[in-house]
């Protein structure tokens, strides 16, 4: 099984929302296909906020995963947020996700991402041992705050 990234496209399209829609399933997130698609179209179109990476083979896709940008000036330039990362559940298990999380740094890196953020639900042991064996340390002093507008 390879964790091959390749940019989603807007040919991309219904694999990609096939593929949130069971992520957003799965952690009872509760958003309709029109929300979701008025999401993701932009990130596939080429917006300069954010990107969706299909993991595994195009035709067959066995996750993605879903990167925006911002400015941090603590951080000093652009940083990115892992938004979402999922991998089927027949596949999980294998070191996909750890690949993934390992091998797309260095390519932000190189194209000027200075720092990388993601989110964790604090019972998930299992999500916070990867996130902590690819080199992503909680930040004592910070939590995520969010107001909806």
């Amino acid at each position: 099984m390879s964790a091959a990234l390749h940019l989603a496209r807007p040919e991309h399209l219904e694999q990609v929302l096939a593929l949130v829609a069971a992520f957003h399933e799965e952690q009872g997130i509760t958003q309709d296909d029109t929300n979701r698609h008025a999401a993701l179209a932009p990130l596939l179109e080429g917006t300069p906020y954010g990107a969706v990476y299909i993991i595994g083979p195009t035709r067959a896709p066995i996750g993605y995963v879903v990167m925006t940008f911002s400015w941090s000036v603590e951080f000093g330039g652009m940083d990115g947020f892992v938004d979402e990362i999922y991998i089927r559940p027949r596949v999980r298990g294998r070191g996909i996700a750890t690949e993934v999380l390992l091998e797309l740094p260095k390519a932000l890196a190189d194209a000027g991402i200075t720092a990388l953020h993601l989110e964790v639900d604090r019972d998930n042991d299992t999500a916070q041992r990867l996130y902590g064996r690819t080199g992503f340390k909680p930040r004592e002093r910070y939590m995520l705050m969010t107001r909806r507008l």
